[in-house]
């Protein structure tokens, strides 16, 4: 690292910070459009044609994606523990969502796309959470201790930050915009699709900068194959040793829960404002511009929040506002209460999700970091299926969105529960390492 970028008074290479954080900015421009807002509607109303199938069969896609991701995860983090490096497989997941994302412009109106759809749907969706171990897992080699919490929701807000521009260039410049000049044919819904690509672009070129300006762990200088048996092996002491690390088991426990119903707000936010209240494309894209501010809001706000309560605290306090946020959502029959109710809910999505990384990052042992937010991840997977696919059911056999939706309360309720019985991370840091 160059001294010349270093803080004097943290000792931070602020450069390399912020081009980590410059790549939540870059990354979020793929959840907002292609998991939220535009393509998670465009497959409904325009590959599968019906609200009530489309959020059924989009609910299968994530849901089985999730549970890939979360088979994997915790296997390539020990794998990357024992090798050293984390670069190489951050750079290759990221790379892999670019190009499954830009394969989404060949996803036309009709039904007969749908395998194809879901195909680059689910590699987009892995390589995205796969990359986000890697980078997750560089956070406390980067930031002080004292600063986790603030590097990490001020990476969260610049994501949101990312996503509202992206989704204003996307609605503006694209789907509201005047195309013409680029040949689109509309009656196709190239105005549409061509956000896609825009996200592929967009995800690559805001990337570049954690590519090659954050340092990484020297190599260990073991082969592939030697570093997946000793990422097995490790893996398999962890889970045999599971009593040393039974808070950090327990509050993975509770992110599991409420972290899949927050992922599940978002997965369907954009078919259930269409379906429940009749909002179009555009109406969607503001209703994502503004939730957007308001997280990215929320995420700066409590960051210097999370490093004076800790991460733990900052988790209970976002989920209290997001639980009665979602009910007051949940029982909105007006659209102007939908928005106000959505905004209010938006404010505690981005600290919920930044501090529960700050939490991870302060508790977890320096040479299994990349293991234990694989595990992270896991943790924000493995039941993933259970929120899409119940929501997906009971929208079925209800024949109502609303009902559906009221399923993810009880997620984060329990979620909130578990972490009433966990302790700060000052504490773990004392007991578990």
């Amino acid at each position: 690292m160059m001294a010349g970028h270093r803080d004097t008074s943290t000792g931070e290479n602020r450069r390399a910070l912020w081009s980590w954080a410059l790549y939540d900015w870059a990354n979020s421009a793929f959840f907002a459009i292609i998991l939220t807002f535009v393509f998670a509607r465009y497959f409904s109303q325009s590959v599968i044609q019906d609200d009530v199938a489309g959020t059924e069969a989009w609910g299968n896609i994530v849901g089985l994606s999730g549970v890939a991701v979360a088979i994997l995860a915790p296997i390539l983090g020990a794998i990357a523990d024992q090798n050293g490096r984390r670069k190489p497989w951050f750079i290759g997941f990221t790379l892999l969502c670019v190009f499954a994302t830009a394969m989404l412009w060949f996803v036309a109106p009709g039904s007969g796309d749908l395998w194809f759809a879901a195909f680059w749907v689910s590699l987009g969706i892995l390589g995205a959470e796969c990359a986000f171990i890697f980078y997750n897992a560089m956070l406390p080699d980067l930031a002080s201790p004292a600063r986790v919490g603030r590097w990490s929701g001020w990476a969260w807000g610049l994501g949101y930050l990312g996503g509202v521009t992206c989704l204003v260039v996307a609605l503006f410049g694209f789907i509201e915009g005047d195309t013409d000049w680029l040949g689109l044919d509309r009656d196709n819904l190239e105005h549409v699709r061509a956000t896609f690509v825009l996200v592929a672009v967009w995800f690559l070129v805001f990337s570049l900068p954690s590519f090659f300006l954050i340092p990484d762990r020297p190599s260990r200088g073991l082969s592939l194959a030697s570093s997946v048996r000793a990422g097995l092996a490790q893996l398999a002491d962890s889970i045999r040793q599971v009593r040393k690390y039974r808070i950090i088991v327990r509050f993975l426990i509770a992110r599991m829960l409420y972290t899949d119903g927050l992922a599940t707000i978002f997965t369907f936010g954009g078919v259930y404002a269409a379906g429940t209240f009749g909002m179009d494309q555009t109406q969607v894209l503001q209703f994502a511009i503004a939730l957007n501010v308001t997280s990215g809001v929320g995420a700066l706000a409590f960051s210097w929040v999370d490093d004076a309560i800790g991460g733990r605290n900052t988790v209970l306090l976002s989920l209290i506002g997001l639980t009665l946020s979602a009910v007051a959502i949940l029982v909105a029959t007006d659209a102007l209460w939908f928005w106000v109710f959505g905004m209010t809910l938006g404010i505690f999505v981005g600290p919920l999700q930044s501090a529960s990384r700050s939490y991870m990052a302060r508790v977890a042992p320096p040479h299994l970091q990349t293991q234990m937010f694989g595990l992270f991840a896991f943790s924000g997977k493995a039941t993933a299926f259970m929120g899409p696919l119940l929501v997906g059911w009971v929208t079925a056999v209800s024949g109502s969105q609303r009902w559906g939706m009221s399923t993810i309360l009880a997620f984060l309720l329990v979620g909130f529960v578990l972490m009433l019985t966990i302790p700060p991370a000052r504490e773990v840091a004392h007991s578990e390492h």
